[in-house]
């Protein structure tokens, strides 16, 4: 079951009051957008905006639908990418604007049920598209084709990975004898790559690879600076946007755009320092302890 990350620290930022209206730009299994639902009625509204098609359309059949009848009057739901977030509004009319949740993270649903490679877990093909309908691009055609200089450029910018070089000529060794078509495959070639001392890591050798492919797949990091402008362009005065991000390329990005919305004097920052989570929400909800939460206000 999907546990919505950091809920009680997005509704105290958000503030959600009678009849306002907000944007939910991660919909992923509908968490935070029932919890601002339950704050913000009779009258408020919330646009969702899911990046996935095959998350959408299973929401929309009720599959994974966890909030009721009556909430679901005052949800907009639509699937696109919140980098095209002020067109959406526009298109649907949504207005005025009084906050911008951002939930960087993935779903559960990706993690668990999605069959695209993910996870480092399970053995799934090598895809990690959020929205294989729009995008060509998998990890598959990257970790096949790209040279070993693409890669390891990849692996340092996206992933941050020390041992970035070796891995890189890891896997382009390995499919000159065969394609390296799934995630065990891949992990396989990571483990090999690494030096034996820090295998004994509490971070799995795997993560910084799989998060760099995934943020290469899905162009994350260009498409988080397309949505923070159009965010705070769409922003009501005193609207606040609050962004949840789960790895430091991210947070930086959010942390830099914040600083400089302030020194143009259109954004108060809200949290001087990145919220974090509780240590009880971390022992119910592992996933929470990467999280990490900063809040502004529009202020013109």
């Amino acid at each position: 079951m999907h546990i919505p990350v950091m809920k009680n620290e997005v509704i105290e930022y958000l503030s959600p009051r009678v009849n306002e209206s907000f944007i939910d730009c991660t919909f992923g299994e509908g968490g935070h957008t029932k919890a601002i639902l339950e704050k913000n009625g009779p009258n408020g509204k919330v646009l969702a905006i899911e990046a996935d098609p095959e998350l959408y359309k299973k929401f929309q059949s009720q599959e994974l639908s966890t909030i009721n009848n009556q909430l679901l009057e005052r949800l907009v739901l639509k699937n696109g990418s919140y980098a095209d977030l002020r067109e959406i509004a526009e298109e649907n009319n949504f207005k005025p604007i009084n906050g911008i949740l951002m939930d960087l993270g993935m779903s559960s649903w990706h993690l668990e049920q999605s069959h695209r490679g993910f996870s480092f877990q399970k053995d799934e093909p090598l895809d990690m598209r959020y929205s294989p309908e729009a995008n060509p691009l998998t990890a598959y055609e990257i970790v096949n084709s790209f040279s070993e200089d693409e890669l390891e450029a990849i692996l340092k910018e996206y992933g941050e990975e020390r041992f970035a070089r070796q891995i890189a000529k890891k896997i382009v060794e390995k499919r000159k004898n065969k394609p390296v078509r799934t995630t065990l495959d891949l992990v396989e070639i990571i483990w090999m790559a690494m030096p034996n001392w820090y295998k004994s890591s509490k971070i799995h050798p795997a993560t910084k690879t799989f998060q760099a492919l995934r943020i290469k797949v899905n162009e994350e990091i260009e498409g988080l600076k397309q949505g923070l402008v159009k965010a705070v362009d769409v922003l009501e005065k005193e609207g606040r946007i609050v962004v949840i991000s789960f790895h430091s390329l991210e947070d930086r990005e959010v942390k830099r755009f914040f600083k400089r919305g302030a020194q143009l004097n259109i954004l108060e920052i809200l949290t001087k320092k990145p919220i974090t989570a509780s240590e009880e929400e971390i022992a119910n909800n592992p996933r929470a302890r990467s999280a990490k939460l900063r809040a502004a206000k529009r202020i013109v």
